[in-house]
């Protein structure tokens, strides 16, 4: 590893090539943002460390220093994806009254659309990171997001305690990742697929508040 790397000046990025000096956390947003405009505009084939660095306008050490190899920089910014379109979900459905029926419908919709779009750029990373160990492991925590949006989305309209509530959520997106999987194959399209998983929700909260 170059001894350049991890090198602070003054609690700031060491090796930076004109861009203006940015914290840590600054920092590495910057450098996710502008992957993730490389996978979109040019392919994840493309994203590689150096091509990182120049696209954002810092020195190579400075990409290496966040994520060490292009293999965790793919981890990151899939994992990263992720959490911004789970968490902007989250948000939008916290806004607003809406019905028990209402809530499993867009809930259903939201996530087959997700799961099943293998042209995006979430399954793009995916797809570059096809066979890693690390792959693995991060799409399990990915679930258990998943879980933990489902559990926070439903919660207003469950009757249930939190961890039987949780309990059903693994169940529910177990459905949804086997639904999504059935229209990947052309068994479902994704309006079947989201009409089988919306009752599938609201019958999985068959104690829920009056």
């Amino acid at each position: 590893m170059p001894a350049a790397i991890g090198k602070r000046t003054g609690g700031k990025e060491a090796g930076e090539t004109g861009s203006r000096r940015l914290s840590k956390t600054a920092r590495r947003r910057q450098l996710l943002d502008t992957a993730l405009r490389i996978v979109r505009t040019e392919g994840a084939d493309r994203l590689t460390l150096g091509h990182l660095a120049a696209s954002a306008g810092v020195s190579k050490p400075v990409a290496y220093d966040h994520f060490g190899t292009r293999s965790g920089l793919l981890i990151e910014l899939y994992r990263w994806i992720d959490t911004e379109r789970v968490n902007a979900f989250r948000d939008a459905m916290a806004t607003g009254n809406r019905s028990f029926e209402e809530t499993a419908a867009m809930l259903a919709s939201a996530y087959i659309d997700c799961a099943a779009d293998m042209t995006d750029e979430f399954h793009s990373v995916g797809a570059a990171l096809a066979g890693s160990e690390e792959k693995a492991a991060v799409f399990q925590e990915l679930l258990d997001h998943s879980v933990q949006m489902f559990a926070a989305v439903l919660k207003p309209h469950a009757a249930l305690p939190a961890e039987e509530l949780e309990r059903r959520c693994v169940g529910l997106v177990g459905a949804g990742e086997a639904l999504s999987a059935a229209v990947v194959r052309g068994k479902l399209d994704r309006v079947e697929a989201a009409g089988v998983f919306a009752p599938l929700i609201m019958g999985g909260l068959d104690e829920r508040k009056a």
